[in-house]
Order: structure tokens, then C-alpha cells, then sequence
């Protein structure tokens, strides 16, 4: 328990603007005094003046709900003055009855919480993680609007007029790009043919800015974990995803927690004289998705795992409670390779 390692805890409830800090002691879960600052860097070492009034630097936690998001300014800062940061997810219990919520009511709720928590989370803090997070929210925005752009393309020329829909309805995607892209306003559809060519403008400079981001994401995904890459069905891009969710070494104390949360953990669901799990729907969902398509990808390429997946279905499992197997497997090796890496000669 939290309360056996330090005499305060501060609960932290961020805002765009300002975070609400609530300090409460261990030993009666007592409200000492609560305080709001801004999000500046004034205002974290105000914060930190605050603190030391009324805890010993020694004896302290921080639980910041949100550090992923509001609350990642304040995590970033307090770690690197060498403090206790954990991470707030989510409340076990409701707010009260009457469903009074305000910030101060939050942050003094994410500190009593963490006192009764057995399992304690810390935030992502590594810096290669997170510049790995900020290009792969680049590059997965540019792919999202590349999807999208495609999809406005074939459906100006499904509903386009009838000579244009017969010249490009029966190109593949990449052809129908090319040849978009150099159609001429001129005739009777001039603003139609228009349209096409902005659109696959838009389509080829995101291509153009996705492969920029990926170019980027590559060096560093090397340079952290290159065990990883080695792994079959591990692209640079995956192996990102993975590194964001991991972070640093020592922020999952087993590779039963990893597996939480990347939501691959097997659950009890086994009704009447059948016995059946089932995986975990929580955690980090882009973890999850980038184990799944690992496992897709071993399951179509790696003759060792079709090989575990045929041994597991002849013992009795379905192919899907086979490669839910497989992906708790899978789980667990990523955990071994980025905890505990081999020495490298």
C-alpha cells in the first residue's frame, strides 16, 4: 500500500489552465489544505513551494489524474525534480450521492484513492516515448485524412458524369490517383475535373507527409529497441505503438500488468460445465490493436505459429481462443525483450 511508504499524498486534478492540488495525509485521510496554480512554469514551482510547506520532500506521492493529457505538463515537470509522480487513471468507486463534482473535490479523491490502491501506475516519462507519441499522432492524423481523401475521390467518380465515370471507375487506387492528378479543366466538367484534381493533390501530399513521419519514427525505434524489429511481424510503425504504451523500464512490475493493459490478459468467463476465457476489453486500445496485428500478420507469414496454432486447436480450442493464446504469448515476449533485453555481444 501507498501508506506504507510515505506520510502525504498530493492529488493533482488538471484543467487546460490551472491544476487543483489537495494534500492528504496517510494516516487519517485528512485534507491539510488545497490550492490551485496555473499550468506555467511559475506556476509548477509555486506548486512545488507550496508542497514543501506542508510535506517532507522524503515522505511524498503525486497522483495526477489525467498525466497523459492535462495533467502532462505537471508530470513531466515534477518528475524531473525527482519526485514520487503516480498516475490517476480512473476512480473505483462513483462520485457521491448527491453528485457534487467540482476540481478540488477530484484532486482530494485522486489522493485518498491512491492510498487504498494495491497496484500503483506510473506515467509515460520517457523522453524517446514521447517523441515517439508526437510523430505518431502525426502520422496517424495524416493517414486518417488520406483514408478520407481517397474515399471523397471514388465517390466523385462514382456520382460524377457518365464519360469520366467510365474512364476512371475501373483504375486501381494508385492509377486513379495518377491519373486524377493530371486531368485538365478544360470541356463541358471543367469544375468537376476539378474537384479530382484537388482531391488527389490532397492525397499524394499526404503520402508525402506520411512517409516524412515515418522516416523520422524509424532512427528512433532502432535506436531504443532493435531486439524488437527482429521479431516477425514487428514493423517500425508497430514497434512505435509499443514503445509509447512501455515507455521506460520499471513502469510495469510484471508482464501480468503489461498484458492488462494491453488488454490481452485472460478473464474468467466460464459459464455452467464449459470452461472458457475471455480478454480483457480495457486498457490501451492502440497497444491492443498493435498486438493484434502482430499476431494477424505471424499468424499469415511465421510457419512457427501457424505450427502453435494448429497444436493449440488439435488440444481443443477454438482458432479464435487459439490466437487469443497467441496474443497473451505475445504480450509476454514484448514485455521480456524491452524489461529485460539479452546482452548484446
Amino acid at each position: 500500500m501507498l501508506a506504507d511508504h510515505v506520510d502525504h499524498v498530493i492529488g493533482i486534478d488538471p484543467d487546460r489552465y490551472r491544476i487543483t492540488a489537495a494534500v492528504v495525509a496517510t494516516d487519517s485521510g485528512g485534507v491539510i489544505d488545497t490550492a490551485e496554480f496555473e499550468t506555467t512554469a511559475e506556476g509548477y514551482e509555486s506548486l512545488i513551494d507550496w508542497a514543501v510547506t506542508h510535506t517532507d520532500p522524503d515522505a511524498r506521492a503525486w497522483s495526477i489524474e489525467g498525466a497523459g493529457s492535462y495533467g502532462a505538463g505537471a508530470t513531466q515537470w515534477l518528475t524531473g525534480c525527482g519526485e514520487w509522480v503516480l498516475e490517476f487513471d480512473r476512480p473505483t468507486v462513483s462520485t457521491r450521492k448527491d453528485r457534487a463534482k467540482t476540481d478540488t473535490l477530484d484532486a482530494m479523491r485522486a489522493a485518498r484513492e491512491a492510498l487504498g490502491r494495491s497496484q500503483l501506475a506510473q506515467p509515460r516519462t520517457g523522453a524517446n516515448s514521447q517523441a515517439l507519441r508526437a510523430l505518431t499522432v502525426a502520422r496517424d492524423g495524416a493517414q486518417r485524412a488520406r483514408v478520407a481523401a481517397i474515399n471523397e475521390l471514388r465517390s466523385l467518380v462514382t456520382t460524377g458524369p457518365i464519360e469520366l465515370r467510365d474512364d476512371l471507375r475501373n483504375l486501381t487506387r494508385g492509377a486513379l490517383i495518377e491519373r486524377c492528378a493530371r486531368l485538365r479543366a478544360t470541356g463541358a466538367h471543367a469544375a468537376h475535373k476539378i474537384a479530382l484534381t484537388s482531391i488527389a493533390g490532397r492525397v499524394q501530399a499526404l503520402d508525402t507527409e506520411i512517409k516524412h513521419l515515418e522516416h523520422q519514427i524509424r532512427p528512433l525505434v532502432e535506436h531504443a529497441a532493435p531486439l524488437l524489429l527482429d521479431e516477425p511481424g514487428i514493423s517500425h510503425i508497430t514497434a512505435a505503438q509499443l514503445l509509447i504504451a512501455w515507455s521506460h523500464r520499471g513502469r510495469f512490475p510484471t508482464e501480468a500488468a503489461f498484458a492488462r493493459l494491453a488488454g490481452v490478459a485472460p478473464i474468467e468467463a466460464s459459464p455452467g460445465q464449459h470452461t472458457r476465457h475471455r480478454l480483457s476489453r480495457g486498457g490501451d486500445r492502440q497497444l491492443n490493436r498493435a498486438i493484434h496485428s502482430i499476431v494477424i500478420t505471424r499468424c499469415r507469414v511465421d510457419p512457427t505459429t501457424r505450427d502453435y496454432l494448429n497444436r493449440r486447436v488439435a488440444d481443443g480450442k477454438t482458432p479464435r481462443e487459439a490466437r487469443r493464446c497467441l496474443k497473451r504469448y505475445t504480450a509476454r515476449r514484448i514485455y521480456r525483450l524491452l524489461e529485460h533485453p539479452p546482452p548484446t555481444t
